[in-house]
């Protein structure tokens, strides 16, 4: 009979928010936060372990980057390649780490944003650096290690990192709900920040900051808000603002240029190229006319961008415009936030530090007692063999008369000398008071005969004094903190005096970038907009030249101001606000921009534009026309507004805005239906409302007729309009009321 199934109910809301919750922490805690005490995310943490296990160190042949991401997946990493690669990538990228911790062999990628080469075709070692401070005294038992994730291997739990690499490598990580973003530091500077919390551990973020005055980007650049850096060091959070170096160089002709020797850090890989278009859209929206010409020279020597600037060009406030408007000056949020305990927490310096002290304190606890534990291992069997030199003679004498090995050791340990053939009677009492250990026996019948020379004894004595020092030192050193404190600064000095170098980053209070923006030259214009909603710009005199053609290409020709905006209306009842200067200005035969690339109008939606196109607002009186005869005067003022997309009108249902137009005095309307019914109205009729309103009836219609036109009739226009093959003069039609009944032609 089958075994009877366990039905478990429970509520899908709650398996939802437990199953939710499981699966948040898992990324925090396994994937994508570092740990504060190695400041390494499991992916690098597990890569350097196993190069470390396969023998990739520094000093050895590199090896294919794909045979160290294949042997991570398959012993500790089972997330997918790429994701191993791209941090063995980083690892090595010294443009992004403060301490590259592997070096790379072969296309690691560029400052640029260019990747790396497939990993079959890369290579890599472990840096000396990384062997030293971040592998060393795995076998000291200073970690905890744990299984892997079928249980197959064993893997470190954290690595045993002598420095704080949290601060030196910085992080970035994004988790679910929470992401960690910590700028890189200099080695050196950090070192010096140890030693200073270790000698006092009160010591405050202020104070903490005369040794790590700030971050230390291996791009360098300028950090020009040094007055935020100690509220950000206090909580851990805030932003910093960054620069990169500009150097003004003169050259022949008293021209000059500006070059570009470093770049704000958050610019590194595609934002370079953003910058140029940057520099290239300022050149051509008129922002500057300094610019002759832009190359990047950069190569493997480092950041060299040229901007070539006219004569007479003031290079100093063009400086202050790349500040402003492009990424020249950028901003690196900070949040320090790292996995303490098993959780996510955001700390200050002085925790972060407080926190690597500790570890660093339990990595040399148990560093100590694991060589401890060998030295007196190690005096037990040298007491041991001393001891049988000075009684040699009798132990050879045990050894001849011993039938097996068994016998020997029992009486060498136990002083048991049944069955053992001796040539006295003294010899075997001798024997019997024999009290070796088990590990010193051992170690006397695996002696060699040459280690009764002279030379061998007194070898051995000199290593028996060596063993004794080294129990006194490792025993002062677990007992007194102070002592442990020196071994650890001691070696932090050391660290520091082969890895450190000189910071990169200048740190300052720099004053915010102004700009002298040269007002512009306002100059009249024309803006020609085809029937496929192109628009383009031409001065008054090319369009004259070309009027004829102008006139029978355009859809709507509108004369303003190269400054002005242009309100763009739809049948939908929303108005679009562009920039005239957002159209490209020109030859006339130049190609025209697509107004919904320049504006929040979408020529995908069912949603057309007026042909009314109205360049200036304010001041002006609009008259607005539906499709059911929906007539309104709205102040132009009310479209004066900063949004580039605004509601225009409402609409009542299935209805749709037929004309906008500009009131001028003395303007008649004529109204034309679908069914050619004709009502020509006095436009001063129209009762002015808000934006918001409906309006009122202008004509009425017939049930299943609607408007199809409204015309606007200026004094001295002629205008007409053919029906059943008849010309009709709107200005000779007699001017009626509103909402009357028309006249049918």
């Amino acid at each position: 009979m089958a075994e009877q199934e366990k039905v478990i109910r429970m509520e899908y809301s709650e398996i939802m928010e437990k199953s939710y919750i499981d699966y948040a922490m898992s990324v925090i805690v396994a994937r994508a936060l570092p740990d504060v005490r190695d400041g390494l995310k499991p992916v690098q943490r597990r890569t350097l372990y196993d190069m470390h296990e396969l023998g990739i160190r520094y000093d050895k042949p590199f090896r294919k980057s794909a045979r160290i991401v294949g042997d991570t997946m398959g012993k500790y990493h089972p997330h997918g390649d790429s994701s191993i690669y791209e941090a063995l990538v980083v690892m090595s990228q010294d443009f992004k780490k403060g301490l590259p911790l592997v070096e790379g062999h072969g296309n690691f990628g560029s400052i640029e944003g260019d990747g790396a080469a497939a990993m079959r075709y890369t290579e890599a070692r472990l840096q000396k650096v990384t062997q030293e401070c971040y592998l060393a005294d795995l076998d000291k038992d200073v970690v905890d290690f744990v299984p892997n994730f079928d249980e197959t291997e064993k893997e470190p739990e954290v690595l045993p990192v002598k420095v704080p690499n949290l601060l030196i490598n910085g992080a970035e990580g994004i988790a679910v709900g929470m992401a960690t973003s910590i700028p890189p530091h200099n080695f050196g500077e950090v070192i010096d920040g140890v030693i200073a919390y270790m000698k006092n551990p009160d010591i405050n973020t202020k104070q903490m900051m005369e040794y790590i005055p700030g971050p230390d980007f291996p791009t360098g650049g300028i950090i020009v808000n040094q007055d935020d850096l100690h509220a950000i060091y206090a909580t851990g959070v805030g932003k910093i603002k960054i620069r990169g170096k500009v150097e003004i160089e003169k050259v022949k002709g008293g021209k000059e240029r500006l070059i570009i020797t470093e770049i704000p850090y958050p610019m590194i890989g595609a934002n370079i190229g953003k910058f140029l278009n940057d520099v290239y859209s300022l050149v051509e929206t008129k922002k500057t006319n300094d610019i002759v010409d832009i190359s990047n020279q950069s190569s493997k020597e480092g950041i060299r961008i040229v901007i070539d600037l006219k004569k007479g060009a003031d290079a100093q406030n063009l400086c202050n415009l790349l500040y402003k408007k492009t990424r020249l000056e950028d901003t690196f949020g900070v949040n320090m936030l790292a996995v303490v305990d098993g959780r996510p927490e955001t700390m200050g310096i002085v925790p972060i530090i407080r926190h690597h002290v500790k570890f660093q304190y339990e990595l040399a606890t148990r560093k100590y007692t694991t060589l401890l534990a060998k030295e007196r291992q190690k005096k037990e069997i040298q007491e041991g063999l001393i001891k049988a030199c000075d009684v040699i003679d009798l132990i050879i004498e045990i050894l001849r008369g011993s039938k097996d090995m068994k016998m020997a050791k029992g009486c060498l340990v136990d002083g048991k000398t049944e069955g053992i053939k001796f040539k006295s009677e003294q010899s075997k009492k001798d024997a019997a008071r024999l009290h070796f250990t088990e590990r010193q026996a051992t170690a006397i019948l695996e002696m060699r005969l040459y280690k009764l020379i002279g030379l061998e004894i007194q070898a051995l004595m000199n290593d028996y004094e060596k063993t004794m020092q080294n129990i006194q030192e490792y025993t002062d050193i677990l007992e007194n903190r102070s002592s442990m404190a020196k071994v650890i600064m001691k070696e932090l000095t050391a660290y520091k005096k082969e890895y450190a170098r000189e910071r990169r980053t200048v740190i300052d209070n720099v004053a915010e970038a102004v700009v002298e923006e040269k007002p512009m030259e306002e100059i009249d214009v024309a803006v020609l907009i085809d029937r496929f909603s192109y628009g383009r710009v031409v001065d008054l005199p090319t369009f004259e030249r070309n009027k004829e053609a102008a006139e029978a290409e355009s859809r709507q020709i509108i004369f303003c101001k190269n400054i002005d905006k242009l309100a763009l209306f739809t049948d939908k009842g929303q108005m679009h606000l562009i920039k005239v200067l957002d159209l490209p200005f020109g030859k006339f035969r130049d190609k025209g921009q697509p107004l919904d690339n320049v504006s929040n109008f979408d020529a995908t939606k069912e949603e057309n534009l007026l042909i009314e196109a109205i360049s200036t607002l304010k001041g002006h009186k609009l008259i607005f026309g539906t499709k059911h005869s929906m007539l309104k005067m709205v102040d132009g003022g009310e479209f004066d507004v900063a949004k580039r997309t605004t509601a225009a009108t409402k609409l009542a249902e299935d209805d749709e805005v037929l004309s906008v137009f500009v009131l001028q005095p003395e303007d008649t309307l004529v109204m034309q239906s679908e069914k050619d019914v004709f009502l020509r109205i006095d436009a001063a009729t129209i009762p002015e409302k808000k934006k918001g309103a409906v309006g009122v009836r202008g004509m009425k219609l017939e049930k299943g007729d609607s408007l199809c036109a409204i015309h606007v009739i200026r004094p001295g226009e002629n205008e007409t309009v053919k029906v059943k093959g008849k010309n009709i003069a709107l200005n000779r039609l007699h001017i009626g009321n509103r909402d009357t009944k028309g006249v049918k032609k």
